[in-house]
């Protein structure tokens, strides 16, 4: 399965988040961080109230599925995901099984660059109520989620000699 390019148009009627963020670490320590599901709990919003059901640990490849708990807007909900692309160090790819989306299609990158690493995101989604719900509710929602996470991340792995975590335009998304 190939991996869209960022700035490539989402599927008729499937709406696009893209977020990057340069991280100041080497891909061979920001990539295991990612690669343990356990740490989505660090970097998800409290507000989210957000768990990871599955029992730890979760050994990451095609074909695991992951369980977790979250709330939506007060909302109780479960959601599952499965790993389908999974390439270390470079990327991995996750998308809903069970939960709120109609889809839900998460690719996660992970490039060397500056003597970091360039993190990317590019989340493919439908949701009930279409292009109206999302607008008036997902898109923000989605957005919010990834500026903390993004906040978060560039706490947990901090300078060094200097350097900063970088987020880019396309962190807005949309």
């Amino acid at each position: 399965m190939s991996r869209p390019d960022l700035a490539e148009p989402a599927p008729p009627g499937t709406h696009l988040f893209t977020a990057e963020l340069w991280l100041p670490r080497p891909r061979a320590e920001v990539f295991p961080f990612f690669g343990d599901a356990a740490n989505l709990e660090a970097i998800t919003p409290p507000w989210v109230r957000f768990g990871v059901l599955t029992p730890q640990p979760i050994i990451m490849a095609p074909g695991t599925l992951i369980d977790y708990q979250l709330r939506i807007h007060g909302l109780p909900l479960r959601w599952q995901t499965e790993i389908v692309v999974w390439e270390p160090p470079f990327r991995f790819m996750d998308e809903q099984r069970r939960g709120p989306y109609r889809l839900w299609r998460h690719w996660h990158t992970f490039e060397e660059q500056d003597g970091g690493t360039l993190c990317r995101d590019r989340v493919e989604y439908r949701v009930p109520g279409g292009a109206l719900v999302n607008w008036l509710f997902v898109r923000h929602d989605v957005a919010r989620i990834f500026r903390y996470r993004q906040q978060k991340l560039a706490e947990r792995f901090p300078a060094i000699g200097g350097t900063v975590a970088k987020v880019s335009p396309a962190a807005t998304g949309f």
